[in-house]
């Protein structure tokens, strides 16, 4: 059986109460934060503003890549242009260009 009796002097006991005390005032003080609307508010937009961080550095790196793919596609292993790529790319977006240029002049008359 374990021992129940308590060697502890009354103001020993008030000592502990008082502690004790003292931490469930500075409990309750957290909460009260914790649960405070301006708190809520303020980690939701914080994890919010996490997510989209994360969501455009993902972006950024799906950009990158697809800018290195294209960059490959043009330039050769010593950075010098690869003319046969160049010059049908380059006719396609002055005919786009060409053409949405038209499309907008016939569309004003």
């Amino acid at each position: 059986m374990a021992d129940t009796s308590d060697t502890r002097t009354p103001a020993q006991i008030e000592a502990d109460i008082r502690r004790r005390r003292e931490t469930l005032a500075e409990t309750l003080d957290e909460i009260g934060v914790r649960v405070h609307p301006k708190t809520i508010v303020g980690d939701a937009k914080a994890k919010v503003v996490a997510n989209v961080d994360h969501t455009l550095g993902r972006a950024y790196v799906q950009v990158n890549k697809a800018v290195s793919d294209v960059r490959a596609q043009l330039v050769d292993e010593e950075g010098a242009p690869r003319l046969e790529r160049v010059v049908p790319l380059a006719l396609v977006v002055v005919g786009v260009v060409g053409l949405l240029a038209l499309s907008t002049r016939r569309r004003k008359s």
